[in-house]
C-alpha cells in the first residue's frame, strides 16, 4: 500500500514536471499551406533581438512572440520575402539577420576571414624560407679543434673508461 502511495506520487510528479516544462504554441490561422511554410521559414531565418542566438521560432520572448505573429501576417497579406525582411531590419536593425548583407557596413564579417588567411599563408611562407636559408652544413673547424679531436680519437681508452 505504501509503495502504491509512492509510485503514485512519482507519476504525478512526472506529469506536472512535463507540465512546467511545455512552451506556449503559436495558434495562427493561414490562409494556405504556402504561405505557412513561407512565414516559417521566414521566421528561421530572422534572429530574436531579445535573445541574440535564438530564431523567431526557437525564442519564448515576448518579442520574438510579436515578432512571429507581425511575420506570419504580413505573409498572408501578401507581402514579398524582400518587403519583409526590409521591415524588419529598418526596425531592428541588420542584427536581425542570421546572414547579414553584403555592403560597406558588413565587408569585414565577409572579408574579414580570407584576409586573415592571406596574412596567415604569409607569415607562414615567410618563417619556411627563413628555415629553409639557413645553412644546414656542419660548421667549419680550425686547425687546432682538428688536431684535438684526432687525438681523441687515436687515444686508447684506459681500464676504468668503458670503450
Amino acid at each position: 500500500m505504501k509503495t502504491l502511495k509512492i509510485l503514485a506520487g512519482f507519476v504525478a510528479s512526472l506529469v506536472l514536471a512535463f507540465n512546467v516544462m511545455a512552451t506556449p504554441v503559436d495558434t495562427y490561422e493561414f490562409k494556405s499551406t504556402d504561405n505557412q511554410k513561407r512565414a516559417l521559414s521566414l521566421a528561421h531565418e530572422l534572429r530574436c533581438p531579445q535573445c541574440q542566438n535564438q530564431n523567431l521560432i526557437d525564442s519564448n520572448s515576448p518579442v520574438a512572440q510579436d515578432l512571429r505573429l507581425e511575420v506570419y501576417t504580413m505573409v498572408d497579406e501578401g507581402k514579398s520575402d524582400a518587403e519583409i525582411v526590409d521591415f524588419m531590419t529598418s526596425r531592428y536593425g541588420d542584427f536581425v539577420l542570421y546572414k547579414p548583407r553584403l555592403d560597406p557596413k558588413t565587408y569585414i564579417l565577409w572579408l574579414g576571414p580570407f584576409v586573415l588567411m592571406l596574412i596567415a599563408l604569409y607569415v607562414a611562407l615567410v618563417v619556411v624560407r627563413k628555415q629553409r636559408g639557413k645553412s644546414t652544413a656542419a660548421p667549419e673547424m680550425s686547425e687546432a679543434e682538428r688536431e684535438e679531436l684526432e687525438a681523441l680519437l687515436k687515444r686508447k681508452p684506459s681500464e676504468g673508461e668503458k670503450s
